[in-house]
């Protein structure tokens, strides 16, 4: 039985539908009454099509309602690219679990979090102004206030995003079609990982990036491979390539870039991807009001305590300096707390994992060769490749490979670099070892299930160890 909060969007043929009696609002809550003749026994499935963040909310708060009221709920529903018609769906939705939803409201309410919907801004250091959707607003006072607004896609000063053919990272989640061509400006992280992704669905895609290699900030032999891999499948690469103009002609985009020797290039492509990074989000915030500083480049300046130059004002996340990952921003967000709670936190941001989710995996943690070289620091390098692993055999996975670098002196563990498959689950036995200053030796001491992808972890640790790697 399907319970379909959207009578426009259909997922299945030959749905039954439970009939509302009323569903209303009022001040965010549903109000629901279903028939009487309906059986709260019977195994529901919600689906429901998300139109946006506010539509996500306001479907965590029916689910909630529908669970008080004893509806038996099994799985929702949700399709990857819900703004397109149900004939035009690329990816199927799958089902989901209730509880990822719900329960973020449910955390929120077992822990007095008030909710606040509408745009922030200081009025000064102790009071926030939040303008709603409708235009009112209210002004709410904080004894301590944290700026976690996040960021947003950065764009070059000469392209003009339409976000229709010219789009960026959030426009290419809700596409109506799978491009025939889409030109990817940036060959970073999400550019590389949506290019995947379209790439896995019968789009052809060129990826222009101004550096001499793709995911230029990780150590380059993960670079190399990646790109080795995305070749095999399809992906095409313009490297040391500055885009000189991006233009739309009805249905085409035509993007021109001049290579190092100063010759230009012309991609068309249906789509035209601009990945060129993201930007701390501060529009509207009005710090100047409560005196916080903003840097140069747009980020709220903080000092080690991730205060900001307002002692009762902190920032955290994609807004301030550093990586913008979402769980180096938990850990802030962590540690913040703390620090009001009068604990003497500490985040070591060296010890951050950056992931790449495309496939295979690529995942590090620590100093890149390159960084060492700068550093003048003298150290070792021991790799296994994923083609040695059983488990990677016996799968089928059989690209990429673990790196381990560790001191020349101490043998302490000083960076680890993988590309494989499980990489994303991988990293966090490198971030462990780390974080407890483990030598290369410790780790291929250390006994690994076998068969399992954490083995090529081991091996590299012992080929890092006078070479001493078993199954190369």
């Amino acid at each position: 039985m399907i319970l379909n909060l959207d009578p426009k969007f259909a997922p299945f043929q030959n749905q039954e539908e439970i009939k509302f009696q009323s569903f209303t609002f009022s001040g965010g809550e549903p109000h629901i009454k279903i028939n009487p003749d309906f059986d709260p026994n019977r195994k529901v499935t919600i689906t429901h099509r998300l139109n946006s963040f506010n539509d996500l909310g306001l479907l965590c708060i029916t689910v909630d309602a529908l669970r008080r009221m004893d509806v038996k709920i099994i799985d929702l529903f949700i399709p990857y690219f819900p703004a397109a018609r149900q004939d035009r769906v690329m990816i199927p939705g799958e089902p989901l679990s209730v509880k990822v939803y719900a329960d973020i409201i449910n955390s929120l309410q077992l822990n007095k979090v008030t909710v606040f919907e509408g745009l922030g801004s200081f009025e000064d250091a102790t009071h926030v102004k939040v303008t709603k959707a409708d235009g009112t607003s209210e002004v709410i006072e904080g004894k301590n206030i944290i700026i976690a607004t996040g960021s947003k896609p950065s764009n070059l000063p000469f392209i003009k995003l339409d976000k229709e053919r010219i789009i960026t990272s959030t426009e290419a989640l809700k596409l109506p079609e799978v491009p025939k061509h889409l030109v990817i400006i940036g060959g970073g992280v999400i550019g590389i990982e949506l290019g995947q992704v379209y790439l896995r669905l019968g789009a052809q895609v060129s990826v222009v990036e101004f550096m001499d290699r793709i995911i230029p900030g990780m150590d380059a032999a993960l670079s190399k491979e990646l790109t080795k891999v995305l070749k095999k499948q399809g992906m095409k690469f313009y490297t040391s390539h500055k885009v000189q103009s991006v233009e739309r002609n009805g249905d085409v985009v035509t993007v021109q870039a001049e290579n190092a020797k100063g010759e230009t290039i012309t991609l068309e492509g249906d789509y035209s991807l601009v990945s060129v990074g993201r930007r701390p989000y501060t529009d509207g915030l009005n710090a100047d009001k409560a005196g916080v500083k903003i840097s140069d480049r747009g980020q709220v300046e903080v000092n080690d305590h991730l205060q900001t130059s307002v002692p009762n004002i902190y920032a955290i996340g994609d807004v301030v300096r550093g990586a913008m990952l979402a769980h180096k921003a938990e850990e802030e967000g962590v540690m913040v707390a703390e620090i009001l709670a009068g604990q003497k936190p500490h985040i070591d941001y060296n010890l951050i994992p950056g992931v790449v989710y495309t496939w295979p995996e690529v995942a590090a943690v620590g100093k890149t060769e390159e960084q060492l070289k700068a550093d003048g620091v003298e150290y070792k390098a021991g790799s296994f490749p994923f083609k040695a692993l059983g488990r990677a055999r016996a799968g089928g996975d059989l690209d990429g490979f673990v790196k381990i670098l560790a001191d020349a002196k101490t043998d302490e563990v000083l960076g680890v670099h993988m590309i494989g498959a499980r990489c994303a689950d991988l990293i966090a036995e490198a971030v462990t070892a780390m974080e407890f200053r483990a030598s290369a030796e410790d780790i291929s001491r250390m006994s690994h299930a076998h068969p399992t992808f954490a083995e090529a972890i081991k091996e590299a640790a012992l080929a890092a160890t006078e070479n001493r790697a078993l199954h190369v």
